[in-house]
């Protein structure tokens, strides 16, 4: 029942006071304007096209309506559509909907939403899915191959489509099947200024890639083709190239094979080059005209493509072969029958491929013949057309439409009269406009104008237009819903606006002038026969099943039916399908002839409004009553307006409804009670009803908040004493808590008091004065004793590297704590000395000596430390010849290692052995194994090292020795750290002095009679490989790199 709320405007037209069209075109503006595109009659839609994307669809939406009756949220196609879905799957009742109005009114996008919505809310499963998906995938084939841009719409539908979804017992859809009506196929051939042709054509050249193109021997530039309008190429907010994506992924989706799709674009490719065969005007040798292809190149592309001999084409475009029942004769066209026997193949090309389109589909979709099934039908047709120059095509739109508009007038009276049987309300008879007379004037078997037209194009003789038209002027002079320049002239009428050739029919939504030029031609759809055989010669599958007319053994004679008379067959069965099933209607209302948004034309809208009949089919609903709900939600809504029913109703809704209306005091002719519903004569009385709700619940909403605010206050209040009262209790029981505290504190200091004065009463009665003293040493000396008792069991471990101590636990302790921390160390020493061996006190010593002389002075010291003295590099002991050398009378050789003595002269460096012993150092030549030098410990004076990583250092002599006066030696050591430290050992325990060892890096060192001056540099690479590089830096310098 939210129709009414929030409403703007009158959101159901029934409901509209007064019943004018001017208020109504005002009401459909109104909404309009506030982006309420949609509005009820009853249960039809009214659906105004807004030109923009707007914020009311999708899956929420979708949920939203489908969980509501139809009048209980705002007007919207899927309450339309839900209702549809339901009553066909609840009630089994197979439903129609008639999607109708103008082009560019929104007819294909309203049939696209209705089957969104119900692919939404059916059935879920793999197979429903994929049914689903081909069902709405078919959307954009048909429209890719059947829409084209038209002055009044960018994607017009250019025929008629109705479709079946069938759906099993469970809703789910199973398939279905689309029947297609009367395709403007004259579109391929012709346009109007301003309009394009059909939309594949322009797909194909802009989506297809290079390959593709090259196949089809096409070019991308659409201003090759003669059936392609030039200057309107292209279409604001449409990209070709990725619709052509998209109908090719539908088409794969729907089931057409790869080999389909192509042959498809094969035959369309064919449409367009047959455009661009151009005819020649020629003549015979006997004077007659003829005609003749000019350039053979297009034919012959054509018969490539097709697998046809380029002559034979070019013969069945040029000739016409006449068979009668003894003979053949051959006749030559002249160049404008060449043109039409070319335009007339390209036509029926076109439009037979789309036939088998919309069967290849319908062969994909459609549902095993044992399968019971539900049928849902959804038809959206071409809209009343009146044109400036409205012809053959329009005549039969129209007609069609007349045909709809009766069918929707007997369907909607006879829904009236059922319900009103239904609920046991006695039904007036209603007047209304029939428009059968005008159906009739159209459709009758003998007299109508398509009966007349298909007799004037089966009789022999002079047949044309205008003897149609003449017999048309015969036959209805006196009718009254036909009119012509000869019935007008007849009835000394004069009306400028009716030419000579054209005829009038004033049918339901307005009078329409048909000018009768090609009536009999387009009726008549001839294609030579010569084109259908030369069509079902080519070698080409698809392209020979659309001509099966074209077989040499099955050729007849018989004339195929007009195209007036299969579109009435048509018509007639759409009428008995739309007749077999309950119909749901949606009316499209085009705003403005520019597609802008926001734009309302309200002389546009009134005069769609007419031909729609929507004044006359509100005037049928409100014929009887206006207005009918459920006893059930009409008493939910207005309940609140009985003493009565409120707030509590315990009985039936039938008799809660009428104490509501009997305490209201309405007039009995206003209200009539069916059986499960009321019924509301005048809209008044309904408005009546919702000022009086309107004022009522004004007042409850000042009952509620008076009654909520005093609660709110009392709450509040109750809440206020509460906290106050736990607020006065706490603070009470802390003042409480304080008072005790601080009595209990001034006893527990009185009670202090009194026992420390009867302790020292009591002390200076039992106890001596020097009691103090006594006491005071008993307590130092027991927690002497248990500072020590306690060290005692938490030494630290014997390890000499372990340096932990316990801390002392007293101040006192502190000084005899690190005594004993000393004591403690230095016994650990000495149980560690004591450990040792001879060997390793002596090797310990060394260490300690080289610590001594080269700790944090050499850099190469820190690398000596962990690796043992070794003495002996040579392996002595299996050298005998060595062993000789040093002489018996030395004793043990205290190092042996080989050296590097530099050259002080040149800088070069050459291999000796050093031998150490307790008395001497002796240098012998490597490759000789001789003696070269023998130095006596006493006469070395000094030895200077570097302090870099190398092995360099120099052995100063005494002057007064004998070796000494050579000068001084310069020797390379890789054991540089050991070597020194025996040798200073050696010369302290030989000669009782200590060796000095100076660490520099500039010493100077003798050579014979003069000095050299050395200075070490550290290079580079010297940390690296330890080789050294000696240059000479004039007579008396020698600079080293180490």
């Amino acid at each position: 029942m939210t129709l009414m709320e929030d409403s703007v405007g009158v959101g159901d037209l029934v409901l509209l006071e007064p019943l004018e069209e001017e208020p109504l075109l005002k009401n459909l503006q109104l909404r309009y304007e506030n982006k309420e595109i949609y509005t009820y009659i009853g249960n039809v839609l009214i659906s105004m096209n807004p030109y923009q994307q707007l914020p009311i669809y999708g899956p929420e939406f979708i949920a939203k309506y489908q969980d509501y009756t139809f009048y209980e949220l705002k007007p919207h196609i899927y309450a339309l559509a839900n209702v549809a879905y339901q009553s066909l799957r609840d009630r089994d009742r197979d439903q129609c909907i008639l999607i109708t109005g103008e082009s560019g009114a929104g007819k294909t996008e309203a049939s696209k939403l209705v089957m969104s919505y119900v692919a939404a809310v059916c059935g879920k499963g793999e197979q429903v899915n994929s049914v689903k998906e081909q069902l709405l995938q078919s959307n954009p084939v048909l429209e890719a191959f059947g829409n084209a841009k038209t002055i009044r719409n960018n994607n017009s539908s250019r025929f008629g489509k109705y479709m079946d979804i069938e759906f099993d017992f469970k809703g789910s859809p199973l398939g279905g099947v689309i029947t297609n009506y009367l395709l403007e196929k004259s579109r391929v051939v012709k346009q109007l200024e301003g309009e394009r042709n059909f939309h594949i054509f322009y797909q194909l050249l802009a989506g297809a890639d290079a390959h593709l193109l090259e196949a089809l021997k096409l070019e991308r530039d659409t201003s090759h083709y003669a059936y392609l309008h030039q200057k309107v190429s292209r279409v604001d907010g449409m990209d070709d190239a990725s619709n052509f994506k998209s109908v090719q992924n539908a088409m794969t989706v729907i089931g057409f094979s790869e080999v389909e799709i192509q042959q498809v674009l094969e035959v369309t490719a064919l449409v367009l080059k047959l455009g661009n065969v151009e005819l020649a005007d020629e003549s015979q040798a006997n004077g007659t005209s003829a005609s003749g292809i000019r350039d053979g190149r297009g034919v012959q592309e054509i018969g490539e493509m097709i697998g046809l001999n380029s002559e034979e084409l070019e013969k069945a475009l040029c000739s016409r072969t006449m068979k009668t029942a003894k003979e053949e004769v051959v006749t030559t066209l002249n160049f404008t029958q060449a043109q039409y026997a070319r335009d007339a193949l390209a036509k029926n090309i076109y439009s037979r491929l789309f036939n088998w389109i919309v069967n290849r589909i319908n062969e994909s979709i459609k549902v095993g013949s044992g399968e019971k099934k539900k049928v849902m039908g959804v038809l959206d047709i071409y809209g009343f057309e009146i044109l400036e120059d409205n012809s053959f095509e329009q005549f039969v739109i129209n007609y069609c439409n007349e045909k709809l508009q009766q069918v929707f007038i007997e369907m909607t009276l006879k829904e009236e009269q059922e319900e009103y049987k239904r609920e046991g309300i006695p039904w007036t008879k209603v007047d209304y406009f029939d428009n059968g007379i005008i159906c009739n004037l159209i459709e009758h078997n003998q007299q109508g104008i398509l009966a007349m037209l298909d007799e004037e194009c089966l009789r022999p003789g002079v047949v044309s237009d205008s003897t149609f038209l003449a017999k048309l002027n015969q036959v209805f002079s006196k009718h009254g819903y036909y009119e012509s320049k000869v019935t007008q002239n007849a009835q000394r009428q004069y009306d400028h606006t009716m030419g000579l050739s054209c005829f009038r029919i004033c049918h339901y939504a307005g009078k329409v002038t048909y000018n009768v030029n090609s009536f009999i031609d387009k009726n008549n759809d001839l294609l030579f026969r010569d084109l259908s055989q030369a069509m079902w010669k080519a070698q080409h599958p698809l392209l020979q099943s659309l001509f099966p007319e074209g077989v040499p053994t099955q050729t007849s004679l018989k004339r195929p039916p007009t195209a007036g008379a299969q579109f009435k067959s048509s018509v007639a069965i759409l009428m008995k399908n739309l007749y077999s099933k309950n119909p749901n209607y949606i009316r499209c209302i085009k705003p403005n002839e520019h597609q802008q948004r926001g734009q309302f034309s309200s002389e546009l809208v009134a005069v769609q409004t007419r031909y729609l009949g929507l004044l006359e089919n509100v005037r049928v609903r409100r014929a009887g009553y206006a207005y009918r709900q459920r006893y059930e939600p009409f008493l939910e809504r207005y309940r609140l307006l009985g003493r009565s029913t409120w707030p509590r109703w315990n009985g039936g809704d039938r008799e809660g409804v009428e104490k509501v209306l009997g305490e209201l005091s309405l007039s009995s002719e206003e209200l009539a009670f069916g059986k499960t519903k009321i019924f509301i004569r005048s809209p008044k009385t309904l408005f009546y009803l919702e000022e009086k709700r309107r004022l009522r619940l004004q007042q409850l909403a000042t009952l509620i908040q008076k009654i909520y605010r005093g609660w709110r206050c009392r709450t509040h209040y109750q809440l206020m004493r509460k906290s106050q009262i736990l607020i006065s209790s706490w603070f009470r029981g802390n003042m409480q808590r304080k008072r005790y505290a601080k009595i209990k504190a001034s006893v527990v200091l009185i009670q202090a008091f009194v026992r420390g004065w009867k302790a020292r009463k009591d002390y200076r009665k039992y106890f001596r004065s020097g009691a103090a003293l006594t006491l005071a040493d008993f307590i130092y000396k027991s927690i002497t004793q248990k500072f020590l008792l306690g060290l005692r069991n938490n030494l630290p471990s014997t390890n000499i590297l372990d340096r932990t101590w316990p801390a002392a636990p007293y101040r006192c302790f502190n000084t005899a704590n690190q005594e004993l921390q000393q004591l403690f160390y230095r016994w650990k020493c000495k149980r560690f000395r004591d450990r040792l061996s001879p060997k390793q006190v002596e090797i310990l010593k060394e260490k300690l000596c080289a610590s001594e002389l080269f700790k944090g002075k050499k850099a190469s010291y820190p690398q000596s430390v962990p690796i043992p003295f070794c003495g002996d590099y040579l392996g002595l002991q299996g050298n005998p010849k060595l062993q000789k050398l040093k002489g018996g009378e030395e004793g043990p050789v205290l190092m042996a290692d080989t050296v590097k003595k530099v050259n002080r002269g040149n800088g070069k460096t050459s291999s000796r052995i050093l031998l150490l012993t307790k008395g001497h150092v002796i240098l012998i030549d490597t490759k000789k194994s001789q003696a070269k030098t023998v130095i006596g410990l006493d006469s070395v004076a000094e030895v200077s090292v570097t302090s870099f990583k190398d092995g360099l250092f120099s052995l100063r002599l005494n002057e007064i020795s004998s070796v000494g006066s050579r000068g001084d030696f310069l020797l390379v050591s890789e054991h540089v750290i050991e070597l020194l430290t025996k040798m200073y050992q050696a010369v302290l325990d030989a000669t009782q002095r200590q060796l000095l060892i100076s660490v520099t890096e500039k010493f100077s060192v003798r050579f014979k009679e003069s000095s050299v001056a050395v200075k070490v540099i550290q290079g580079p690479e010297g940390d690296r490989n330890g080789k050294l590089k000696c240059k000479k830096k004039g007579s008396r310098c020698l600079e080293v790199t180490v």
